[in-house]
């Protein structure tokens, strides 16, 4: 994953953080994306249609990878939302210390083209996204797109 330079890896100041866990298997998928897009709509969130359409997109994709990649060692994932002056951050964390790359797209295989859907979306939108470890050893994967 890859972090824009002119975008703050972490937006210095949230007006609110919602986090919620969720079991890693199939079915938190499309929960997780309703949550988020209930919990936007509940609040209110001043946020552009395209821009939400694209972080349910990123939710969708981040939790798919944790249900993928790492149930085995995080029966549990955290999705975290904030919402900053200028930007919108979703956070996908789960146990487990790999931490994915975003690989080239394999034409012959299906599959493994998440991380760099989630990075296209977060480049066009003009956000940043990336990896980062946790102090309990697993990690967590963002991206922050502009309000």
């Amino acid at each position: 994953m890859e972090s824009r330079g002119s975008v703050p890896a972490r937006p210095p100041s949230y007006e609110r953080v919602w986090r919620f866990t969720a079991p890693t298997v199939d079915a938190s998928v499309p929960r997780a994306r309703h949550a988020v897009r209930d919990l936007l709509e509940r609040q209110e969130v001043p946020v552009a249609d395209d821009v939400v359409q694209g972080l349910l997109l990123v939710v969708s994709e981040l939790v798919t990878n944790a249900v993928r990649h790492a149930a085995l060692l995080s029966p549990q994932m955290a999705v975290e939302v904030a919402v900053g002056a200028e930007w919108v951050r979703v956070a996908v964390e789960d146990d487990h210390p790999y931490r994915p790359k975003a690989l080239e797209a394999d034409h012959g295989r299906t599959g493994g083209r998440g991380l760099l859907l989630v990075r296209e979306i977060t480049r066009e939108a003009g956000g940043s996204c990336d990896v980062e470890h946790t102090p309990s050893g697993g990690k967590v994967v963002w991206a922050a797109l502009p309000r």
